[in-house]
């Protein structure tokens, strides 16, 4: 008789080796299963069942593959019936620079004509960032949809020019329409951190399920597996460099409020030497 224990998802436990929040394992899950691809997008766009016909990534990486200036970021590039054209985005180091960033990225979709198409054939763009960090503090937001507006009179410019932020850190601020969509689900689905955790949530819906599922199938992927922790250990030695840095403009800091205290000492002691000279 074989005991040999088959290991699936359905009896994984502990600690996820490699999460949602490893951008090369969202890439490579969304990628790997175009159920998931729909499910998260028909989500964060309140799009219908039924409502997504097609998917295409335009930017298509081979998985297990070692990185080049191509792949360094891994952002998803979708076409969407043919119609519509999504840029998704992990990101969990802060960005001082995200509003800029990520509106770079949106413009650089929004430029999808072809060779002598007229403006009326531009595709709507969307540009999707999920975040591990608040990229307006002063404003917390769980899902925010942002686009151009007239700030006098407070119609839209556009609204085929979409910039919208999902914040993993405010779930908590999740509105009713965010939790129809099950926003909330694909938020706490990113941010979970083990298998017990992650089967909860797949009974959720399918697309959550086909989510899960693949996570676990890819964390068995060796090539893949390496290749996620190459984007750990450089989101390591990125945050060292920054910290370094960090710490070399406070001592730059200290030295100039030190230097900064020497020159009003000084100039202290020349007043009263000059006031000492008139006596």
């Amino acid at each position: 008789m074989n005991n040999i224990q088959q290991f699936t998802f359905q009896n994984a436990t502990g600690k996820i080796d490699y999460t949602l929040m490893n951008d090369y394992m969202f890439r490579a899950v969304l990628q790997e299963n175009e159920i998931v691809l729909k499910g998260l997008i028909s989500s964060l766009l309140h799009l219908p069942p039924g409502a997504i016909q097609s998917t295409t990534i335009l930017n298509p990486i081979e998985l297990g593959k070692a990185f080049n200036d191509k792949t360094f970021v891994l952002d998803v590039k979708v076409l969407l019936n043919d119609k519509s054209i999504i840029n998704l985005e992990m990101q969990v180091a802060n960005q001082d620079f995200w509003p800029n960033r990520s509106l770079s990225y949106l413009c650089s979709i929004f430029q999808n004509l072809e060779s002598g198409d007229d403006y009326s054939r531009v595709k709507p763009a969307y540009h999707i960032g999920i975040l591990n960090f608040s990229p307006f503090p002063d404003y917390p937001e769980f899902y925010a949809t942002n686009q151009m507006m007239n700030i006098k009179k407070h119609y839209i410019y556009n609204d085929i020019f979409t910039l919208n932020v999902l914040d993993l850190n405010q779930i908590h601020l999740a509105t009713e329409k965010d939790k129809a969509y099950k926003i909330d689900y694909w938020a706490k689905l990113f941010k979970a951190k083990t298998w017990e955790d992650l089967k909860m949530l797949a009974q959720k819906d399918n697309a959550l399920k086909e989510t899960c599922e693949t996570v676990y199938k890819l964390n068995q992927n060796e090539e893949v597996r390496y290749l996620c922790e190459m984007r750990e250990e450089g989101q390591r030695i990125l945050r060292t460099y920054e910290s370094l840095l960090k710490m070399k403009d406070e001592k730059l800091a200290e030295t100039a409020a030190a230097l900064a205290e020497k020159d009003a000492m000084i100039a202290t002691l020349q007043a009263q030497l000059a006031a000492y000279q008139k006596q």
